[in-house]
């Protein structure tokens, strides 16, 4: 009974696809018996996080590969894709906005002639919508699983598109602060957590190009002529988010170094004018201090006008360095 409800849990969808595209659900047991009629038909299958015994029962009616579905099992997989046999098994890295902060997933695709399965792991998003668009367009499922596994690498990749305008939204502001009079820790801080997020995001970007272009040249999965452009699209939308992520990490890199300069230069200029105000102070201390060391014999005590010739000159030489630091930008 247990087995039963994590069974149930797990299996998002699981559906069968004519040669006209009409759909039919289907249970899991029932998915070798729709395989074994070459009636044109594929069966599609989402899962979610499922557990080993749900993986080995898949591997039992799909004959998937022992390698593939370990991979599936252990999730934390590098963006790839491999060959076995007429079957082939991709690993994608997905990314979702939460709350201000990019949380990443995986899926992992199963792909053959006849079916097409997506395991999801960590923060992806449903898969419902792509089938619902497809179901809408029976003429697309016609083509079989290469036109269901477009619209999930499609729908991968464009979730990245808005979250690549968000940073660039974000670099903006941070752009901002980073010029402004007064320093913020909190603008470093969130430059690095912006650079990091950004390194993760292109380490899920970045290997869609190569898969997108393994997909149509690999001999062991044929993709029919007609999907074959929505690939080629698919593979543009890839580079371009991968390009404006690097282009942001890179600006994110130079306004980084732009603000540790800034506040360097800052502190350099906090250091002139401490150095010019004690060069100010200097003067009439050490003439001061000259006059201090109370000597019987020194002349200028007996003069009659020697204190105001002395403020007369500590006046004129404080005045003349004010004037000077003033003049050389150090006051």
């Amino acid at each position: 009974m247990n087995d039963t409800l994590n069974l149930t849990q797990c299996v998002v969808n699981c559906a069968a696809y004519d040669r006209n595209g009409r759909r039919s659900d289907i249970s899991l047991e029932a998915i070798s018996d729709v395989l074994s009629i070459d009636d044109g038909s594929f069966v599609w299958v989402g899962l979610y996080e499922p557990d080993a015994h749900l993986l080995d029962k898949l591997q039992e009616e799909f004959g998937l590969h022992d390698l593939a579905v370990e991979d599936a099992q252990g999730a934390h997989q590098r963006p790839k894709i491999e060959a076995y046999g007429s079957s082939l098994f991709l690993a994608v890295h997905t990314a979702q906005k939460v709350k201000d902060h990019v949380l990443f997933g995986e899926t992992q695709i199963f792909v053959g002639p006849r079916f097409l399965i997506t395991v999801r792991h960590g923060a992806s998003l449903s898969y419902a919508s792509v089938r619902q668009r497809l179901e809408r367009e029976p003429e697309a499922l016609a083509l079989g699983p290469s036109a269901a596994l477009h619209a999930v690498l499609d729908f991968v990749v464009d979730n990245y598109q808005p979250i690549a305008a968000d940073f660039e939204n974000e670099l903006d502001a941070l752009e901002q602060d980073v010029f402004a009079e007064s320093y913020r820790r909190g603008t470093i801080k969130r430059l690095y957590e912006l650079r990091k997020e950004l390194t993760r995001m292109r380490l899920a970007a970045a290997p869609m190009q190569d898969i997108l272009s393994q997909i149509t040249r690999t001999p062991a999965f044929t993709i029919p002529e007609e999907v074959r452009p929505y690939f080629r699209d698919v593979y543009d939308h890839a580079v371009r988010v991968g390009d404006t992520i690097d282009t942001q990490r890179e600006m994110v890199a130079a306004a980084m170094n732009v603000n540790l300069s800034l506040v360097t230069v800052a502190q350099g200029e906090v250091v002139k004018k401490l150095a010019g105000w004690a060069a100010l102070l200097a003067a009439p201390t050490l003439i001061t201090s000259w006059y201090g060391m109370n000597f019987h014999n020194m002349p200028e005590l007996d003069g009659h006008f020697s204190y105001f010739i002395v403020i007369g000159g500590v006046s004129l030489i404080c005045v003349g360095l004010y004037i000077y630091f003033k003049r050389i930008d150090w006051l």
